[in-house]
């Protein structure tokens, strides 16, 4: 066979064009990397929505902005081939991926907003909760954050035509099994809040009274809808509003 008709077989060309560009690709990925870090953009999205996010899936902003580059290159290498290989139909094809690529950018686009959502989300909820001094209300925000980070999963996978039925009947048994558990993980947490309402509005005792829960005693610090908090002799004790529900409250007069 001559080298020249070899040389200009399409499949031939296309071979050498997709390893052109998965080359490329990855240099310019590790490229991209390494002009990002010297900019000093890890420091400049240090603790942002999308770090945290992107932290907490074992990657940083920077090694996504430089797999992303990668990745363009990739796909522009892998279309290329298909075409001068001539796979499919070329008309067909090009119109198949302008239709395509809009899509995959909502996708894109709806995952980064939901990263950021979501982990504003987690934020909010857990400074809301910060006063909680529970061990259950920990758990709520992570709930949070990836229930939302699911449904907008869902949303970007079938933004570009994949079927997700099966995934929203999980989502459904995912939103049942959430119930159903909470109910029994929280049961002391809703108990000690709808408690915790009927203490503040009838007030059988406040801040400042010496008071008796169980086997604990001391001057009242604060009340809010989960706890109570008491010290005695230098010691704090934080008391489910539960407990005082379960025990009952006795008002110390006199020493």
């Amino acid at each position: 066979m001559d080298v020249q008709a070899f040389v200009e077989e399409p499949a031939v060309v296309a071979v050498a064009v997709l390893i052109l560009g998965f080359v490329v690709g990855y240099i310019v990925g590790k490229l991209n990397k390494e002009l990002l870090t010297a900019a000093g953009v890890p420091d400049a999205v240090e603790g942002t929505p999308f770090e945290r996010s992107a932290r907490s899936l074992g990657t940083s902003t920077v090694q996504i902005v430089a797999r992303l580059s990668s990745w363009f290159i990739y796909g522009i290498a892998i279309l290329t081939a298909v075409h001068i290989a001539q796979l499919v139909n070329t008309d067909q094809f090009w119109a198949d991926v302008t239709l395509f690529l809009p899509q995959v950018f909502i996708a894109v686009l709806v995952l980064v907003v939901g990263f950021i959502v979501a982990d504003k989300a987690e934020l909010v909820v857990g400074e809301y909760l910060r006063s909680v001094k529970l061990p259950e209300a920990s758990l709520i925000p992570r709930v949070v954050k990836y229930s939302i980070l699911y449904v907008v999963i869902l949303i970007a996978l079938a933004q570009v035509g994949v079927q997700v039925l099966a995934l929203m009947i999980l989502l459904v048994v995912y939103a049942a099994g959430v119930v159903i558990v909470g109910a029994f993980a929280f049961k002391d947490f809703l108990v000690s809040s709808a408690v915790g309402i009927y203490l503040l509005l009838n007030q059988p005792y406040g801040i400042g009274d010496r008071i008796r829960v169980g086997d604990r005693r001391g001057i009242v610090q604060e009340v809010d809808i989960f706890v109570t908090i008491v010290e005695n002799d230098g010691e704090e004790y934080v008391i489910p509003n539960r407990q005082v529900f379960e025990h009952g409250i006795v008002k110390i007069r006199d020493e």
